[in-house]
């Protein structure tokens, strides 16, 4: 069964304990730089977003690491970066659409989201439940369901005036 961290941004209050509890657990000190997910935040809208790694099937950031220091973890499906490997000239930073992968000035190399080997920090310390772990397939279908929520209220609120199709 493959999991996924699965972001509610509604839910987001911009606390950053997920950024404090990923650097801790990954590098041993509370600091936000250092850490595989980011708060981003849309103050004109008035939202936090947190974001890290996508675990794509097709990643670009594996595809253009020159020393292949970047691999899928068969189980998870998981990007993971090999330290021993990596030699810090940041390609996969660029390669990265979503700017999801970090350069650690302090080891030379670049920092991802491994998903904590299964047990994420960041969604275990997350207070609202704005980041959880979870199956693929439910991942999906509570997407599914938001959509139709959301679609459902749209329809509900043009009532009579509503388009139809015609055939």
């Amino acid at each position: 069964m493959l999991k996924a961290l699965v972001i509610d941004p509604g839910k987001c209050t911009g606390c950053k304990q997920c950024e404090m509890a990923c650097s801790y657990e990954n590098e041993l000190e509370f600091n936000v730089s250092k850490s595989r997910i980011r708060v981003f935040d849309f103050h004109e809208q008035g939202k936090m977003v947190p974001y890290t790694c996508t675990q794509c099937a097709e990643a670009w950031c594996q595809q253009a690491c020159p020393v292949n220091a970047i691999t899928t973890d068969a189980a998870s499906g998981v990007k993971i970066v090999h330290e021993n490997l990596c030699v810090g000239c940041k390609v996969c930073t660029i390669a990265c659409p979503f700017g999801t992968i970090n350069y650690n000035a302090s080891t030379g190399k670049v920092i991802k989201c491994d998903l904590c080997q299964g047990s994420p920090a960041c969604a275990e310390a997350c207070p609202t439940a704005a980041i959880t772990y979870q199956d693929v397939e439910q991942a999906g279908f509570d997407k599914m369901k938001m959509w139709a929520a959301k679609s459902g209220a749209a329809s509900e609120s043009h009532g009579a005036n509503a388009p139809v199709a015609k055939h």
